[in-house]
């Protein structure tokens, strides 16, 4: 099977590339952000926007983002979007609950990504709850809402409705495979690139069933 060719936005992010690592399974291109942030989008399989990235300038390139989307494209965006880019879901900051009693938990996986990564290692890192994700998702009203915390707000959502692509959002969440083999504090680091591993078996199912 081809590699997944993605393209990776950057904001000028010191060792972005260490957190996503090419390999036999995925390529990718990396995007800077400047004044003439323009990327052509139809070469790819997958948008990554990792944490730190300018929503301003996603918001510019948003309807050429939709038609990505409308072609079939993914989406993975793991860093909270301030403005209104993203068909069909909403990233709402909200730090109204004490991060010590915030707690992970699986909530829709009807293609059993828990099996590949530990939400016990997401929930704590050094002793710290709470860590992990930033705020809440309002999502699309059919979109799968793979983690939420304590109060049932959803943290991870994976949405195959709001349009004919695949959209991945975490609430802040970092992903990325720069965990890979190099566990810490008993595995937090380890769980986000899992789970970052289990999300890329999407975009290789859906790419192996339009060849």
């Amino acid at each position: 099977m081809l590699p997944i060719n993605a393209l990776l936005i950057s904001n000028g992010i010191e060792g972005l590339a260490k957190m996503f690592q090419a390999n036999d399974r995925i390529r990718y291109t990396i995007a800077e952000i400047g004044k003439d942030f323009d990327p052509d989008l139809d070469a790819y399989d997958l948008l990554i926007v990792p944490n730190g990235s300018d929503h301003i300038a996603l918001y510019r390139i948003r309807q050429k983002i939709k038609q990505f989307l409308a072609d079939g494209g993914t989406l993975f965006c793991f860093d909270g979007w301030f403005t209104d880019w993203i068909p069909g879901n909403r990233w709402l900051m909200d730090n109204s609950k004490k991060t010590i009693d915030i707690r992970y938990k699986i909530k829709d996986d009807p293609q059993g990504l828990a099996q590949y990564f530990s939400i016990d290692h997401l929930n704590f890192t050094h002793g710290i709850s709470g860590w992990w994700a930033c705020g809440y998702i309002e999502a699309a009203a059919e979109a799968e809402v793979l983690i939420e915390d304590t109060w049932g707000r959803a943290l991870m959502v994976i949405d195959r409705k709001s349009t004919p692509g695949l959209i991945v959002l975490t609430a802040s969440g970092p992903l990325g495979d720069f965990g890979a083999g190099t566990p810490d504090d008993g595995g937090s680091i380890k769980a986000i690139s899992d789970l970052y591993q289990s999300i890329l078996t999407l975009v290789s199912h859906k790419k192996t069933m339009v060849q």
